[in-house]
Parts: C-alpha cells; structure tokens; sequence
C-alpha cells in the first residue's frame, strides 16, 4: 500500500567512546527535501546522511537531529612531556642553589606542574565513527519507515471507500444519461406543438435537431475516460511505489472530466451527482496531499 510523507523514527548507537541519537521526523513537501542538523566536527557526514535517505524514502521534507555525545567508556590516555619535566627539575634545582637551600628532586611535585602531564583522547578517523552513526540512522530510518507504514494504510482505507463513492456517483450518471436525450426530445416536441398550435411536425427536422443535441449532450467518452483514471487511482494505492504525485495528477483530471460532464449533460439530476463528485473530489485532493 501507499505509504504516508509524515513519520518519526528514533536510533541510538555507541561505539569507540562516543554514542549516536539520530532523530529523524518528516512533514508534507511536494518533493523530496532532506535538512541535517548534526555536531560541526561531523559536518562530513552530512553527505552520506542523505544518500542513505534517498536510497529509502522518495517524497517530503525529512529533518535529521543527529546528537553525538562521548560516552563514559572513551579510552584516554595520559602522556608525560619528559624533556619539560626534567627542564623544570633543572630550573628548580638551580633556584635552591641559589637561594642556598636543600632541594630534593619529588616527582610528585614535578607532574603537578603545568603541562608535564597531558590527557590525550586516541585519534579515531571519522570513517570508523561513520559506521556508528550509520547504525543509529538505520534504526531510526526503519522506524520512520514503519510509522509511515501504518499511516499510509490509513490513508489508502479512506481513499479506496472514496473512490468507490466516485463510482457509485458514476454509476448514478452513467444510467441517467440515455434518457436526457428523451427528456429533451420530449420538451422539444411539445414545446414546438404549442408554438405551432397543432400543425403537424416534421419528424425529420425533429430528428435532426435531437440528433444534433444528443451528440454535443453525449458524455460517454468523459465517464470512460472517469472510470480509468479511477482503476489507476486503486491500482497506484495498493502499490508499494510513490504514488503521491501520480495521484494528484489524476485527481486534476477527474475534475476536468466532471466539469465537462456536468456542461454538456444539461441535466438537473446529474448536476446533483456532478457537485457530489466535485466535492468528493476535494477531500480525495486534501488526503492525497499526506501519500509519498
């Protein structure tokens, strides 16, 4: 079935000292638009965001909050500057001696000062930090996917009822239109015997002028050309494509279709169905809006 634009997926992953949040929730967009939002250190895996997203999901605007914070179990190491050490052992040395007074060398003293001892965090390349991050977008993607899964079978329920109310509509016209020609023959006769006042007709006049009406009244070819674009319409929604905008389209052309039946049938009856339809339309419109 089709699938809905809007979602929210969450994924968490950690690895190599620090831990991936990926938050990812989408909204209603035309086309396909994808807005990362992600630590500037790791600006670089902006890019490879977006194609695993474009690989998934065709249709909306898809933001991504990716977090990233250093875990407790981040490997530091502590590294001691010995040349400085030594040259603070030195100066220190030649203050007591001039100063005449005792010095003895304490090693505890000496990692205390300034910079002899460095925490240093081991270099990790992003490419090896990338497969993590990776790890918490899928998760976060495939239950996006999976919310966007359900919507959709909300939306494709309530469009397929739709549609079979457009054909019953359909229906209701389609079995009507034979007589509005009958109808008309009908009015046409009388009206033209009262204006005559009994004079006899001439029945091939009489049945030029229907013939003429029946043809510009015929809607035939726009309840056909109505009936396909409805078996496209359930065909697109119990597929697993993007059907957004294909739907769209076929909405715009029912509409055409309906106008042009409701201008030529000259019919009160069918007008009543062509408002119906109309108006059925509309709410197929507002709800096809939310499909990929």
């Amino acid at each position: 079935m089709a699938n809905s634009m809007t979602g929210f997926g969450r994924g968490e992953a950690s690895g190599y000292g620090y831990q991936f949040t990926v938050e990812l929730k989408a909204v209603n967009h035309r086309f396909f638009e994808v807005v990362v939002r992600l630590p500037r250190n790791f600006i670089g895996f902006e890019e490879r965001v977006r194609k695993i997203l474009q690989e998934k999901f065709q249709r909306g605007r898809l933001e991504v909050h990716i977090n990233i914070v250093e875990s407790e179990g981040k490997m530091r190491l502590a590294k001691v500057d010995k040349e400085l050490a030594l040259s603070y052992d030195k100066a220190l040395k030649d203050l007591a001696s001039a100063l005449h007074t005792a010095y003895d060398t304490d090693i505890y003293r000496l990692v205390a000062l300034p910079e002899v001892i460095s925490v240093q965090e081991p270099e990790i390349e992003l490419d090896t930090l990338w497969n993590v991050c990776a790890e918490a977008l899928l998760k976060a993607a495939d239950g996006f996917g999976q919310m966007r899964r359900i919507e959709g079978e909300k939306l494709t329920i309530d469009l397929l009822r739709r549609l079979d109310l457009l054909a019953e509509h359909l229906r209701v016209i389609s079995e009507r239109a034979p007589h509005v020609v009958k109808d008309y023959q009908e009015r046409l006769q009388e009206r033209i015997q009262t204006l005559l006042g009994g004079v006899e007709l001439d029945p091939v006049r009489l049945a030029n002028e229907v013939a003429y009406f029946a043809d510009r009244a015929s809607i035939t070819e726009e309840l056909v050309r109505f009936d396909s674009h409805l078996a496209q319409s359930r065909e697109g929604l119990r597929s697993n494509n993007s059907v957004g905008r294909k739907l769209d389209f076929l909405v715009q052309e029912m509409n055409r279709e309906i106008n042009t039946i409701g201008s030529k049938a000259n019919d009160l009856s069918i007008g009543k169905q062509v408002v119906s339809v109309k108006s059925e339309l509309e709410k197929v419109r507002e709800q096809i809006q939310n499909l990929e």
